[in-house]
């Protein structure tokens, strides 16, 4: 039996961009840097709305003539469209690749495989991603709760369960410490507020893992300390979550003690080692 554990990702969909301009086009919509993206190299970015808000994040690679992006199953073709509305003269086509199909590996390092695999880009404790026509080679399937609860406690969003559109800010989704946000390839759309909220430590709520006593709340659901407003619940998995809280609640269970709260559940929140907060 192999350590190394995978789940394809039925969520996720692939997106192709080929033409002599897709570098260049991509790179000034996008928070990440799509230059740095290789065949055994992703990088991790979101696109965001003009006022720096959420949209889709997503893993760019590139192989061959062409750049491949991994995003959300459901909004793919949104996404395609919001892409395809600035594409104007540029030399660009996109259009939606289900030739290859999106796993999730983790554990031992995977086999070679006839894809493309690579080391997740925002944690190396995350594992790999990988785009392949078939089930990897030389590992072994796993339940999608199993990841889920691996991707939860290493404090890792997952696009739409945990990050509202048009609503989210990157860095409250840990996008800068988890190298999301590339400050250094120039302007991109949302860039301007995405960096003021860094600069100027506009940031006042942060997506963290929390432990769950009692049955776990909807996405979506207010979360409590004492009588106070603390935060929100997104994913579970099991008795494991993550939930967006506001830092100075935060702040005060780290002083004094304490739990949140959601009817009848109680919820304990941690701080991801990586997390440059508090």
């Amino acid at each position: 039996m192999s350590n190394c554990r995978y789940v394809p990702l039925d969520h996720r969909a692939l997106v192709a961009v080929s033409g002599d301009d897709r570098v260049a086009f991509l790179q000034g919509l996008v928070s990440a840097d799509v230059a740095k993206a290789g065949s055994a190299r992703a990088v991790y970015g979101a696109l965001l709305t003009p006022q720096g808000k959420f949209l889709y994040d997503f893993f760019l690679g590139s192989q061959g003539d062409r750049l491949l992006i991994e995003t959300e199953a459901e909004g793919r073709a949104d996404f395609i469209q919001r892409l395809s509305r600035f594409r104007l003269r540029s030399k660009v086509a996109l259009a939606a690749e289900d030739g290859l199909r999106p796993y999730a590996l983790w554990g031992a390092e995977p086999a070679a495989q006839e894809g493309l695999v690579f080391a997740d880009p925002r944690l190396l404790e995350a594992g790999w991603r990988a785009w392949l026509a078939a089930a990897p080679k030389g590992a072994d399937p796993a339940d999608f709760a199993e990841w889920d609860r691996h991707r939860i406690a290493c404090g890792l969003p997952d696009g739409r369960r945990d990050m509202v559109a048009e609503r989210t800010i990157l860095l409250e989704a840990g996008f800068d410490e988890l190298g999301g946000v590339d400050w250094d390839k120039g302007c991109f759309m949302g860039q301007e507020i995405t960096a003021r909220s860094k600069y100027r430590g506009q940031v006042r709520r942060r997506l963290m893992p929390v432990a769950i006593d009692g049955a776990p709340p909807e996405a979506g659901a207010p979360l409590f300390f004492g009588e106070e407003e603390a935060g929100e619940m997104r994913s579970h998995a099991g008795q494991d979550g993550l939930a967006m809280i506001r830092l100075d609640s935060f702040a005060k269970i780290a002083e004094a003690g304490g739990l949140l709260t959601a009817g009848a559940a109680k919820l304990t929140p941690r701080k991801p080692d990586w997390a440059n907060f508090g």
